[in-house]
């Protein structure tokens, strides 16, 4: 159990001491200083070139959001047709089937948006060419679109008023050729070095030590988990994710996957201190969300290691933990810590099943991803996290008789209308399309789908409820993870969840990019003794009571109604 420990304490405390330096160097490379990647300046150029993009040409905060949601509809088409055409395209030497028409819309939009929520299996539901034209290539721009836009984000930080707050396509780009290919490239060769398939060989046949012939699933996996991991996307190449022991073979690997999907979130909060040269605000940040993973992890952690209290009940042993839905390879503690990190910051991947977590983990996760701004996706945490804190200034302001200023710009109504509605409209997605699920559970069972209704739950009762709204409580929080007894290829799933993954995507995108454009335009006023300081401790406190009031009471009644109600029902 102690090397169970240092393993986790090891792999966050590597992950900070990384962070640090890697956020000093992303904050250089957006602001276009010197650094050790400059030696990509031609291939940058040459993109630049092709696209006709003028990459000395700063764009309005409305030019930017148009960029950037126009070029991801055309990703969303050329994804769509490859996957409904992929069974009669090349690179197919298991020969998989095209997708149906609602599965590779839903597939399609949730690559796209950085979610990868799977209802298909890695082995089977895709090609070597689509693994790797569609799902690799969407990881890395969807991973490129949420730093692009975190980091329009930090030029309304700046202290001068302007109308343009930079160029998403210059920045895009420099995220993918300065940190994702790179990093990716690092990753997937210690992957493969490890036993990680990185071939275009079909699938090898193998005998059990029961005697049985099975065929053994392989193709250019390496690559494809580095950048799911770095960009944090989670999909799984293969349908058990970082639980395959291909995807994920030993411990080292399991160290450094989990390390990779955090990095970059922590490392953007550092990224932002120093590219606005406001070091301090950055730990407040970066304090706030790691208070609020710990508020998460401690409880799951605990759940996990005394097992289950119905096994123990009926006189089980349970040293190890609750080991149910875990690889002994990692154990019950590793896995908890995965399982809560995965979900906070929207990756997904699993390597564990989180359908199989004790009731408490099971809250804590929907928890982290019904708040999804600790510490967050690729830059997406952040934007999460800004809507949080506008609301936080607002409040404050008028809680100590101050008008409500953040860097220097007042705060004014339309800003905290905005950032209302989107958390707002967060909440009706996720309880919105809970409620319709359980609906049609309730009263169509027996429609003709590919999955009835009556088959979707793998479990009654309270878990039942809790598969149903873990499911769109993923997609809104583009996360991808699930309860994995939940029946959910169909068109139902298909279509609802792949229009929650779209909203849940773009609009906290495009209300704190809008907020932050519109504050940039502001006069700029330098900060007195008369300004809300708001890289106080007080001051953070302050976002860790608005996160939790407006988290508590949009969601607790659904816990309470699903994991809450389980927890309890085992006690």
């Amino acid at each position: 159990m102690n090397t169970e420990w240092i393993g986790v304490i090891a792999m966050y405390g590597l992950t900070v001491l990384l962070a640090i330096p890697l956020g000093k160097y992303l904050a250089k490379v957006f602001k276009n200083e010197p650094n050790v990647f400059d030696f990509m300046a031609p291939l940058e150029r040459l993109i630049y070139r092709l696209g006709g993009i003028d990459p000395n040409k700063d764009m309005s905060w409305k030019e930017n959001l148009v960029a950037l949601l126009t070029i991801n509809a055309v990703w969303l088409v050329y994804g769509f047709v490859l996957l409904i055409s992929q069974g009669s395209l090349p690179l197919n030497p298991d020969g998989n089937p095209s997708q149906t028409p609602d599965l590779a819309f839903n597939t399609a939009i949730s690559f796209v948006v950085n979610c990868d929520l799977q209802h298909y299996s890695g082995e089977s539901g895709a090609t070597y060419l689509t693994q790797l034209g569609v799902m690799m290539f969407l990881m890395f721009v969807s991973a490129a679109t949420g730093i692009a836009a975190a980091v329009l984000l930090f030029r309304s930080f700046m202290p001068k008023t302007v109308e343009t707050v930079g160029n998403f396509y210059v920045l895009f780009t420099r995220a993918i050729t300065r940190l994702l290919l790179p990093g990716s490239l690092l990753i997937a060769l210690i992957l493969a070095f490890n036993g990680t398939p990185a071939s275009f060989d079909g699938k090898d046949t193998i005998m059990t030590m029961q005697g049985d012939t099975v065929g053994v699933s392989r193709g250019p996996a390496a690559a494809m988990i580095a950048i799911k991991h770095l960009g944090t996307n989670g999909g799984g190449y293969f349908g058990a994710n970082s639980a395959h022991p291909l995807e994920n073979p030993n411990y080292l690997t399991n160290m450094v996957e989990m390390i990779a999907q955090v990095l970059i979130p922590i490392a953007m909060i550092f990224a932002m201190g120093f590219f606005i040269n406001r070091k301090k605000f950055a730990w407040v940040v970066y304090s706030v969300m790691t208070v609020g993973m710990l508020c998460l992890l401690i409880p799951t952690i605990i759940s996990e290691l005394n097992g289950n209290p119905a096994l123990a009940k009926m006189g089980i042993s349970q040293l190890s933990g609750a080991m149910e839905g875990k690889e002994v390879r990692f154990g019950a503690l590793a896995s908890g810590y995965w399982s809560i990190v995965t979900t906070i910051i929207s990756t997904g991947s699993v390597n564990s099943m989180h359908d199989s977590s004790m009731a408490l983990s099971g809250a804590m996760q929907l928890l982290g991803m019904m708040v999804n701004a600790f510490y967050g996706g690729a830059g997406a945490g952040l934007l999460n996290f800004y809507y949080f804190l506008i609301i936080a200034v607002f409040v404050s302001g008028l809680m100590v008789g101050r008008t409500p200023e953040l860097f220097g710009r007042k705060v004014e109504a339309r800003e905290i209308k905005i950032a209302s509605v989107v958390a707002l409209l967060s909440a009706l997605l996720v309880k919105g399309g809970t409620a319709l699920g359980a609906w049609v559970f309730m009263q169509y069972g027996a429609a003709d789908w590919a999955v009835k209704p009556s088959a979707w739950l793998n479990n009654p009762g309270f878990h039942g409820f809790s598969e149903i709204l873990y499911e769109f409580t993923s997609a809104n929080a583009n996360n991808g993870s699930g309860f994995e007894g939940l029946g959910d290829n169909n068109f139902f799933w298909n279509y609802t969840t792949g229009i929650v993954l779209i909203l849940g995507r773009f609009l906290p995108i495009i209300g704190p990019v809008a907020i932050a454009g519109l504050l940039a335009r502001k006069k700029y006023v330098p900060e007195s003794s008369g300004t809300l300081p708001v890289d106080t401790p007080t001051f953070g406190l302050m976002i860790f009571a608005v996160i939790f009031i407006i988290t508590a009471l949009s969601f607790f009644p659904a816990l309470a109604l699903g994991p809450l109600a389980e927890y309890f029902s085992l006690r």
